[in-house]
């Protein structure tokens, strides 16, 4: 593979991203795996891992907000994947999709607090 990104369509991300560091529980329907987040955004996040799954792979997350008692649950698809070959962590990025109001206010608190300690 010569590009060490693939997108589906142009980059669309609205919104920087911010670093967060967390275990999340993925799945889909032919895996699960416990791997760890790099960063996030309001708009979704990024999994570090291997062998990303492919794009537009509906997948399920499972990972705890720092300061939550209790983790999140989200869906989503995998929007575009990395390879690792430009320095940058092999993996898969996630577009969250129908998120419920309260987790979508949790992750939008964690991401503007993590955003004023930069």
């Amino acid at each position: 593979m010569s590009d060490e990104r693939n997108y589906e369509g142009s980059e669309r991300r609205r919104d920087s991203r911010v670093p967060l560091k967390v275990p999340v529980d993925y799945s889909s329907v032919d895996d699960f795996f416990t791997e760890f987040s790099a960063n996030i955004n309001e708009g979704g996040v990024f999994v570090a891992m291997e062998k990303p799954p492919e794009l537009d792979t509906e997948v399920h997350l499972q990972f705890r907000l720092p300061g939550a008692d209790q983790p999140v649950l989200v869906n989503g698809r995998v929007a575009w994947t990395s390879d690792g070959e430009d320095g940058e962590p092999a993996g898969f990025g996630v577009e969250f999709q129908d998120l419920p109001g309260e987790i979508r206010e949790a992750i939008n608190g964690v991401v503007r607090n993590l955003r004023t300690r930069d």
